[in-house]
């Protein structure tokens, strides 16, 4: 072996190592650009006001806006029907359904009411309203006790209690309002059904649509059998960066038995 080839040689001994990290490095950096890992420098990426143009322009976006506008439209008829559901339902009782409600027992005297020695606690019958007014007005005013104080009387009593139904309950008392939950899950169940049915025809179109797409593109392509694609070819995966380094090295060791076989003769 000559002394040119010795060094060449000596030369691509040292430079290997940084050859393989070099082509290594490179083979990472093109996967990772196919596996999108590193973006290429967009110019417009800082353009606010292109990037807001290209979001409200999509078909999503559009349909969402769509949908709210028909879901706003569509409560209307919700609570329509909600109100229908429950006055049918609540027939019989007294007030309808704001009268199903349940007063908790008071936990203060704060809840306790006005006064209850005169049968103003934390709920009276609307019929007892005028009799319960004379009475407060008589105890607020025992030597005047008029039309305009007992209606002044009723005004502070009206002030403090709600009408439920055909009961007045105490404001500061704490109750359970069961009409306003039977009408949350009836709306709850009308909207679920709906939305059911309408997700469900969609689907059903969109398979006849499909099928019938597959079924005109089957007639076609028989006609037409030249215009029917080829299959892809899956093709040769690319080699890992373990199988191209055992390769070069598999190359350098035949080429070094060369070289020792030669220098031998």
């Amino acid at each position: 072996m000559s002394l040119s080839k010795r060094k060449q040689k000596a030369i691509l001994n040292i430079n290997l190592p940084i050859i393989l990290i070099y082509h290594i490095y490179i083979r990472r950096i093109e996967m990772m650009k196919k596996e999108k890992k590193i973006k290429p420098y967009d110019p417009n990426k800082k353009n606010v006001f292109k990037e807001f143009k290209a979001f409200i322009s999509r078909g999503s976006v559009l349909d969402l806006a769509v949908g709210v506008i028909i879901g706003g439209a569509f409560n209307a008829i919700v609570t329509a029907v909600s109100k229908v559901l429950l006055s049918v339902a609540t027939w019989q009782v007294p007030g309808g359904i704001n009268g199903l409600i349940t007063v908790l027992p008071a936990a203060n005297s704060a809840q306790a009411g006005m006064d209850a020695s005169i049968g103003l606690d934390q709920s009276f019958a609307s019929v007892d309203l005028q009799s319960l007014a004379e009475s407060y007005a008589t105890k607020l005013y025992p030597s005047d006790v008029s039309a305009q104080t007992i209606e002044s009387a009723k005004t502070t009593i009206l002030n403090n209690y709600v009408l439920h139904g055909t009961t007045y309950v105490y404001k500061l008392s704490a109750t359970i309002d069961w009409g306003l939950i039977i009408n949350a899950v009836i709306s709850f169940l009308i909207i679920a059904l709906t939305l059911f049915i309408v997700v469900k025809v969609a689907s059903s179109l969109r398979k006849t649509r499909d099928k019938q797409k597959a079924k005109w593109l089957e007639e076609y392509y028989q006609k037409h059998p030249e215009l029917r694609p080829v299959p892809v070819d899956p093709g040769i995966p690319e080699p890992t960066d373990h199988e191209i380094l055992k390769e070069m090295l598999s190359v350098l060791k035949k080429q070094n038995e060369t070289e020792n076989l030669a220098s031998k003769k």
